[in-house]
């Protein structure tokens, strides 16, 4: 059982070309699987029957898992057991008659510009970590980054005097993003100031360091975003995607094209960034109630 699921996630790694984290999901779903299968006397994928999944997603959901992570343990067995049909190692595919319980489509949080001004300047100091964290929020909002690829930034992807960050997104496909000013400024401050003091007498190309000179893990940049937002009192947890929402949101708040939004999140479909259509068509709302007569 291990060994097939090492060569599905190595199939996801080589033939598809999936991200490590997206990688990393798919095994976290399939271990959770198969160690409640494993309770019921299951030793063997082909050992699998409908009412396994069935039961596991029933007591996956009286654990208190959301609908959307329900969704996704049943997509990620469905891929897992069509590979397996696919390679001749099933007869079936035990999931086929399976469909994802419905999700109620929840929008992303969101700060006001006011709110995110507060955050970014929570990081406030001139030592060699204030530095660091002020260029790595400034960024984090200037170019709506995913954690991931925050984090895996090298000095190399910088064009600081044309304006713009090259990042790579999933599935190793890379973008151009601009920068901004504020973005720009606090990255030259922590590059002259900050970065030689973290990186010591080591050679790691990342853009961002830890304390020990090697690469912010996604893991401390996550506790990073929270404990400024937690500084800054801002409303409700703050972790980085909320930055990438804020990123999006106020972009189309104050007239960018969607088209364009997509590229710079880069978005492979573009029905993944129109939520934020609803994002933004709530704040038109509220403003109809406020101010029409007939509202």
């Amino acid at each position: 059982m291990n060994t097939e699921v090492d060569q599905f996630l190595d199939h996801l790694a080589y033939a598809r070309g999936l991200s490590a984290n997206t990688r990393a999901a798919y095994g976290t779903d399939l271990a959770a699987f198969f160690r409640f299968a494993g309770k019921k006397g299951v030793t063997s994928a082909r050992d699998v029957e409908r009412h396994h999944i069935v039961d596991f997603l029933a007591a996956e959901h009286e654990r208190g898992l959301a609908p959307a992570t329900l969704a996704r343990r049943l997509v990620t067995l469905k891929v897992f057991f069509g590979w397996l049909l696919a390679e001749g190692v099933l007869a079936q595919n035990v999931t086929e008659a399976l469909s994802a319980p419905k999700t109620w489509q929840k929008l992303p949080t969101t700060l006001t510009p006011a709110a995110v001004e507060q955050f970014i300047a929570a990081a406030d100091g001139e030592d060699r970590f204030a530095r660091r964290d002020r260029a790595l929020l400034e960024l984090l909002y200037a170019c709506g980054l995913r954690v991931s690829e925050a984090a895996d930034l090298r000095l190399e992807d910088l064009h600081l005097d044309e304006g713009f960050i090259r990042c790579t997104g999933k599935g190793g496909k890379q973008r151009v993003v601009p920068l901004g000013s504020a973005a720009e400024a606090a990255l030259r401050l922590y590059l002259a100031e900050a970065r030689p003091a973290l990186a010591g007498e080591g050679n790691d190309e990342h853009l961002f360091l830890s304390r020990f000179g090697k690469r912010l893990s996604r893991q401390m940049i996550w506790r990073l975003v929270g404990r400024y937002g937690r500084a800054a009192m801002v409303s409700g947890p703050v972790h980085p995607h909320v930055m990438r929402h804020c990123f999006a949101s106020h972009l189309l708040a104050n007239g960018a094209q969607l088209r364009a939004i997509q590229e710079m999140l880069g978005h492979s479909d573009i029905g993944t960034t129109q939520i934020y259509t609803h994002v933004d068509a709530g704040r038109l709302l509220g403003v109809h109630r406020r101010y029409h007569p007939r509202a």
